[in-house]
């Protein structure tokens, strides 16, 4: 008896939950009508221009050997509008 009771409590909450989930399926999506694809003209693409004479600078460290001993040098490159670099030793530690 309590096998059939379970059993039929089982098969009727299977049964109400079936339609919850179908019908949220067949909702339709709400970005259906908007494109997927954005192409953005104007002023966007002209940023580049005025961005692209300006120098760039870089601080990096290197170990190396100078005069025999191993040191850490501080180095700044720095890029030039023209395509040219400038490097400059900032400091260096013995190690």
């Amino acid at each position: 008896m309590k096998k059939a009771i379970v059993l039929s409590l089982m098969l009727g909450g299977s049964i109400l939950a079936l339609p919850s989930v179908e019908a949220n399926a067949a909702t339709p999506s709400v970005n259906a009508g908007e494109p997927q694809i954005v192409i953005q003209t104007g002023r966007r693409n002209r940023d580049r221009r005025w961005n692209n004479r300006r120098t760039r600078t870089v601080t990096r460290t290197r170990i190396s050997f100078v005069g025999g001993r191993r040191v850490r040098e501080t180095i700044r490159t720095t890029y030039l509008p023209n395509g040219g670099t400038r490097t400059q030793v900032i400091r260096r530690v013995r190690l």
